[in-house]
Order: structure tokens, then C-alpha cells, then sequence
């Protein structure tokens, strides 16, 4: 679990292909004061596990699913990442709940100034977009984000100089791609009601079960 508080920038240092996953190297600085062999660690808000380590880098696999959801795969050599830990349960909760686990991506559809912030705006299909609303936390690339306004095709965030500055967002540019994490609390609220409304579906409680055992309708 993580809060979209992004704690450095690191580089990616080697890219191993496969035919359906990759192995990723990344070099960082600040995670390696106690990342450890197993550790997750979210990559431009996806959740990695360290599969290995050396020095002040870990190599991580990267399965067909991550790769097919996220703009993981558009990755070169040489390429920031944001990168942060998992939460611990005795640190200060900044962001918001990010579990690392991306649901798709948008394009960066145009990015202005207002005063000292940053706005970008960022177009998301259909599945992604019913979940954001005004004022409601995004993950962008891993880093959380509150929503400032939305329309059917698009949302907006405003960002602050001193996240600009600390993560890739200061790299990106319109027509780029991001990975987006919808707020969790949505989505599990969505897949209750579901589940809700299906077992009420399934009732064999009938009017004519409580007309025979008595029910007038008083």
C-alpha cells in the first residue's frame, strides 16, 4: 500500500524483454536507506516487487498484465521514474490510499499555468472516467493528485511547484501517456453495491410467499 507521496526520481538502468514480461533495473537513492530483497515499490504508481538488489539498484519482473495496463512497456534506458515505498504503519498518511495497482491510461491533453501551479489536463476512456470526481484523489504516474474539475472525455489536476519539481511530471508534455489509479474507496463501494443488489435479486421472498404466510399488505 502506498499514499501517491512520491519520495524520488530514479532512472531506469536496464530493460530485459521477454515474450511476455520484463525485467526491469532501476537506480535509486532515498528507498535504498532500507528497501530489502521482497520490498514493494511503486514505479510510476505501479506495484513492483524487488526481486533482486545490488548497490543503490533492484531489479524487479514486470508480468503481461502490468505491462498491459500501464505505460510501463513505453520505458527506455535512461528514463525517470517516480518511485516510493510502501507505507509504514507509523508514517504520516500525505496522500491518499494507492495500492499500486493501475487501471489504465490517459493522454496529457494540454498543460497551462495558473499562478505558481501547474494544470494538466488529461483525457481517460469511460471505465476510468466514472470514477472521478471533483475534489476526489487521483493516482497520476503514482503521484496523488486531487481532481479540480470534470467533463465527460476529460479531468483536470493542478499541481504545485514542489511536486512538479520532485517527480517526472516536470518531463511530460502534452500527448504523453500516464498511468491512472482511480480512488480504491470507489471501486470497492461500486463492487459492494453490486453484490448487494444481486443477492437482492436472488431473494426467494416473493409477495405471494408473505400472502400465504399471512402478510395482508397493512
Amino acid at each position: 500500500m502506498f499514499t501517491g507521496i512520491i519520495e524520488e526520481a530514479g532512472i531506469v538502468q536496464g530493460i530485459n524483454r521477454g515474450v511476455n514480461s520484463t525485467v526491469l533495473t532501476i537506480k535509486g537513492d532515498i528507498i535504498f536507506e532500507d528497501l530489502k530483497l521482497g520490498d514493494s515499490v511503486s514505479v510510476n504508481g505501479v506495484c513492483l516487487t524487488a526481486s533482486s538488489l545490488s548497490g543503490n539498484s533492484f531489479s524487479a519482473d514486470v508480468m503481461n498484465e502490468t505491462l498491459r495496463r500501464s505505460s510501463i512497456n513505453s520505458l527506455k534506458v535512461g528514463s525517470r521514474v517516480n518511485l516510493e515505498r510502501a507505507m509504514i504503519a507509523d508514517g504520516r498518511f500525505g496522500g491518499h490510499i494507492v495500492s499500486g495497482h493501475i487501471d489504465g491510461t490517459g493522454l496529457i491533453d494540454e498543460i497551462r499555468s495558473d499562478g505558481n501551479a501547474l494544470v494538466y489536463k488529461i483525457k481517460a476512456p469511460a471505465g476510468i472516467m466514472k470514477y472521478i470526481l471533483e475534489k476526489g484523489s487521483a493516482a497520476i504516474d503514482g503521484v496523488s493528485l486531487t481532481v479540480t474539475s470534470v467533463a465527460e472525455e476529460f479531468f483536470e489536476v493542478s499541481i504545485i511547484p514542489h511536486t512538479v519539481k520532485l517527480t517526472i511530471l516536470s518531463e511530460k508534455s502534452v500527448g504523453d501517456i500516464v498511468n491512472i489509479e482511480n480512488d480504491i474507496i470507489g471501486k470497492y463501494t461500486e463492487r459492494l453495491m453490486g453484490f448487494q443488489r444481486t443477492e437482492k435479486s436472488k431473494s426467494n421472498i416473493t409477495m405471494e410467499f408473505l400472502t400465504e404466510y399471512g402478510y395482508t399488505g397493512g
